[in-house]
């Protein structure tokens, strides 16, 4: 998925830092615990693909957010948060790539293993990076099959529509849940040359309701829409019984994702148009790092209640 500095064609205006608002009602039980909401549920085991479903029936929105190590999916879990994508996003925004094309099957394992362990409760999603199953169904059930048994994730993910119909279906034969990912597809990033919305004009808004059915028909469980206009993503989302999840695709979408250095406002400089801040992270980290930098220098810490006697 799209994150920070790399994706220039998406970056129109900075984002504003907002207070989060407090949701409509109070978080229920969650669809794995009782029947009520997805978000904010409290049970002891996992989310399932079933529970996915089960929200698009209802008519539910839910949240996904990435998360790239214990510690911080562990605070996403605590916070009722549904659903989490271990994104080859973490190229960006955690190995310092350029793009997410360099991600490798091992970085994905291991981190997807730490957001695993970091969680009790929260569907973890698996990311299948660049080369990992273009070569066709057997190499992306060979991937996934490694996230599955070496990670513990409970679905991965992968790129394309009709052109990876056939990785999707046999996963799904497999028993491997998989989301698709569709309109921007950022490891094709060297063939768009940039970031571009997809969908726009009548040729392509065509293609990417085939692509939509197509991951449908192939047996995905949910459909990423990213930067694809909001008009199209409506349409798309009412044409399906999967749930859509949109990062630049407008509101009708049945779910939202967002990388979450850029919904915590860690990512320096502008984000993504459709990026909304709830925190400044970056500023209070560099706040700290400083405060604690002068009070060593200023030998002021230590102050005696830090030592041992």
């Amino acid at each position: 998925m799209t994150t920070h500095a790399s994706q220039q064609a998406a970056r129109t205006t900075p984002a504003t830092p907002v207070t989060p608002a407090a949701p409509a009602a109070a978080p229920g039980a969650g669809a794995p615990d009782g029947g009520k909401a997805l978000y904010g549920g409290k049970g002891t085991r996992r989310i399932t693909v079933r529970d996915i479903a089960a929200a698009k029936e209802r008519g539910e929105k839910w949240p996904m957010l990435t998360a790239y190590d214990a510690m911080t999916a562990s605070v996403f879990d605590e916070a009722g948060i549904p659903v989490m994508l271990v994104g080859d996003s973490m190229g960006n925004c955690h190995l310092g790539y350029e793009s997410t094309v360099p991600v490798t099957m091992d970085e994905i394992t291991i981190l997807s293993a730490a957001v695993v362990r970091g969680t009790k409760r929260a569907l973890v999603v698996g990311d299948l990076p660049f080369g990992a199953y273009q070569e066709g169904p057997v190499q992306a059930l060979r991937s996934a099959t490694r996230l599955v048994k070496e990670a513990g994730v409970g679905a991965v993910k992968l790129e394309g529509g009709e052109r990876s119909a056939d990785q999707i279906e046999l996963l799904v034969r497999s028993g491997i849940p998989v989301m698709a990912h569709i309109g921007l597809t950022p490891q094709s990033v060297n063939a768009y040359g940039g970031y571009p919305v997809q969908g726009r004009g009548e040729e392509a808004a065509a293609q990417l309701l085939r692509d939509a059915k197509a991951v449908q028909d192939a047996g995905a469980f949910a459909v990423v829409l990213e930067l694809v206009p909001a008009e199209l993503a409506a349409e798309v989302t009412r044409s399906l019984h999967v749930p859509t999840v949109g990062i630049g695709a407008g509101a009708e979408c049945d779910a939202q994702v967002l990388v979450w250095t850029d919904m915590a406002g860690l990512t320096g400089g502008r984000v993504p148009r459709f990026v909304k801040q709830y925190a400044q992270l970056r500023q209070t980290l560099g706040d700290a790092a400083r405060s604690f930098a002068d009070e060593v220098v200023g030998g002021t810490y230590p102050a005696p209640e830090h030592a041992f006697r």
